[in-house]
């Protein structure tokens, strides 16, 4: 079964906002979340480059939209894809005015950039009933579009054990776990991403799965009759 893969991501530019962003030219993977989610450590490790983006250790420090320009290989075709790595809401130490800028710029980013195609919203696994997260989701359901999806991804799982971590996937069903540790849960991100996009993945990797296990059940049916 074949995994899509990243074989190219580069930093492009930084933003302050949708008017000096680029182009809408391609399409869009956005990466939101509160500020210590830890949304560069999940970038660097989808796309397997340690100081892709940079991680502060002050939460909010990252104050600008910042653009990567990525390229997938699935089944020996190339793939373009751009990840978007929105300022981390939810911060406290920043002046007032400050934040009262940043949310305007990152509201007006989120409704009105046309070229986004999926929102994958980075959740806390320790904390997955957070009131801010609830309010963000709520609020991009309230203007994401048919060709747009929104995907719930929740960090740490780590530091959860077995039982709160069944409790997670039975409270959030469509959601995907992922540890940056253990590098878990990635390649369904992956196939998320490139299904959502491009439509492809998904159906294909379910198909082969399906081939193989016909043509195990076969092999052993023709063992059964031989012996």
């Amino acid at each position: 079964m074949s995994i899509p893969r990243v074989v190219e991501a580069k930093f492009i530019k930084s933003a302050q906002s949708i008017a000096d962003s680029l182009p809408e030219d391609m399409s869009e993977v956005v990466f939101l979340g509160r500020s210590n989610v830890g949304k560069s450590s999940t970038l660097n490790s989808l796309t397997q480059r340690k100081n892709l983006a940079k991680s502060s250790a002050t939460p909010g420090k990252t104050q600008l939209i910042n653009f990567f320009e990525t390229r997938y290989l699935y089944n020996a075709q190339s793939y373009p894809v751009r990840f978007v790595d929105l300022p981390g809401f939810g911060y406290a130490k920043v002046s007032k005015s400050l934040k009262e800028v940043w949310q305007k710029n990152l509201v007006e980013f989120i409704k009105h950039r046309v070229s986004i195609r999926l929102f994958i919203h980075l959740r806390d696994a320790r904390h997955p009933h957070a009131r801010i997260d609830d309010d963000v989701e709520a609020y991009i359901s309230e203007f994401i579009r048919p060709d747009q999806k929104y995907l719930t991804v929740f960090t740490k799982i780590d530091k959860l054990n077995q039982k709160e971590r069944g409790k997670l996937k039975r409270d959030f069903p469509g959601s995907i776990v992922l540890s940056n540790l253990k590098k878990n849960g990635h390649d369904r991100v992956h196939q998320e991403i490139l299904h959502t996009i491009f439509s492809v993945g998904k159906e294909e990797d379910k198909s082969a799965e399906k081939k193989n296990i016909e043509k195990k059940s076969t092999v052993e049916k023709e063992k059964g009759a031989e012996g």
